[in-house]
């Protein structure tokens, strides 16, 4: 995860917009999955609601195109300029520290505790859980660790893992000032108008490697890596990387934002009307790695043109979207089931459903995480609580 503390660029200014865009990209993961009960695919999720609604599937599918390509591209740029600013093995052990380090120590209270939240609903219930494998066939050990929701830090981990590999190779080859002419003309292409396009490869790629392209990407359902997902996230996070090997490279991004936006908006719906068709994969696979890219690619413009000026919400937001993110899964799933068998509208239930993982959520990050050693180590650093309690103020700075 990228560091509030990274958020900047090498002359110390954050970059807000962008910052703004992380809360974006994983606050869509909640609401994402807060829709999933809803989705008319038999088994799609790990409780059904029993009412069903064809916008949040479809709002689940578009969501799903982009949002985790967006991220892995953030990540990338911000890797990048932490890397130029600390050097590599400092950048290594941060990421160890902010990404490998709460891939395991959160897992017991985000991953583990949505079995207890499932096994306790159905007994109160009367529902079978879902089972980890189809009757009569042996489980297989590595599902009982699940990464659960938490695999996009392990992907994100074996990203840094094999972008510094390949760099130290390059460098060694190629020259650091070779191989800095040659990241710019890269990041000078993806910056382009056809840049969507090139960025789209890998995920295209991605998307060939699995057995079925239905459902968009699939993630890694234990902790090996899966070479589909791999493929597709690690192009994204080179994507962002590559960006900000090229000075200028947002700004470029910035001027084409509104013919982003409208080939964003019209390939989502082509990617909709595919869905389910008979299209063949080579050519059903570009166009939805085309769309997620044009998307991610619009929402990129937009927000370094239109979200450019710091905004205090939303840098608190940025900070809480972290742990917001890692524990939101238990508290969603309990509300969502708690509401499941009442017979009130499906906006309804989402509405209580999002205000309630709010206050679970906010209330906890701002009274435990934020000023403590927990923001510190999420964050890089502790910052001011917004509710005063009565404690000493904490130095932003410790």
């Amino acid at each position: 995860m990228t560091s509030t503390a990274s958020l900047t660029t090498g002359a110390g200014t954050r970059i807000h917009g962008l910052d703004s865009l992380r809360a974006v990209a994983l606050g869509l993961g909640i609401v994402l999955h807060s829709l999933m009960p809803f989705h008319p695919g038999a088994g799609a999720w790990m409780f059904s609601d029993g009412q069903s609604s064809p916008v949040a599937q479809e709002l689940v599918n578009g969501i799903h195109l982009f949002r985790m390509v967006l991220f892995m591209a953030l990540a990338g740029y911000f890797g990048r300029m932490v890397l130029h600013r600390r050097g590599a093995g400092s950048y290594l052990r941060d990421r160890l520290l902010r990404i490998g380090l709460p891939a395991v120590a959160f897992w017991p209270f985000a991953v583990a505790s949505t079995g207890v939240v499932i096994g306790i609903a159905a007994a109160l219930q009367g529902w079978e859980p879902p089972a980890l494998a189809p009757q009569g066939e042996a489980i297989d050990p590595l599902l009982l660790l699940s990464p659960g929701h938490l695999w996009f830090l392990l992907v994100l981990l074996q990203c840094v893992v094999l972008t510094l590999l390949a760099r130290a190779v390059l460098l060694r080859a190629l020259g650091r000032e070779r191989g800095r002419r040659i990241a710019e003309r890269i990041g000078a292409a993806l910056a382009s108008p056809a840049g969507v396009l090139l960025a789209a490869v890998p995920y295209t790629a991605g998307l060939l490697l699995q057995e079925s392209i239905a459902g968009g990407l699939r993630e890694p359902v234990t902790v090996l890596p899966t070479p589909s997902s791999l493929t597709a996230y690690l192009g994204a996070f080179l994507v962002g990387w590559f960006l900000h090997a090229r000075p200028g490279s947002l700004q470029a991004l910035a001027r084409q934002w509104p013919w982003l936006l409208g080939a964003a908006a019209v390939l989502l719906v082509a990617a909709s009307l595919l869905q389910g068709g008979s299209l063949p994969p080579l050519l059903h696979a570009p166009v939805l790695a085309v769309a997620g890219w044009a998307t991610a690619y619009a929402l990129l413009a937009v927000s370094v043109r239109f979200l450019h000026r710091e905004s205090p919400a939303m840098r608190y937001l940025a900070d809480a979207s972290y742990w917001s993110y890692l524990m939101h899964l238990p508290i969603v799933l309990a509300l969502g089931l708690a509401l499941a068998g009442l017979d009130w509208p499906i906006a309804v239930k989402l509405l209580v459903t999002w205000a309630g993982t709010a206050v679970l959520l906010l209330v906890p990050y701002d009274l435990f995480v934020r000023s403590t050693w927990i923001g510190r180590w999420l964050n890089g650093r502790r910052r001011p609580r917004a509710l005063r309690l009565g404690r000493r103020r904490v130095d932003p700075l410790a």
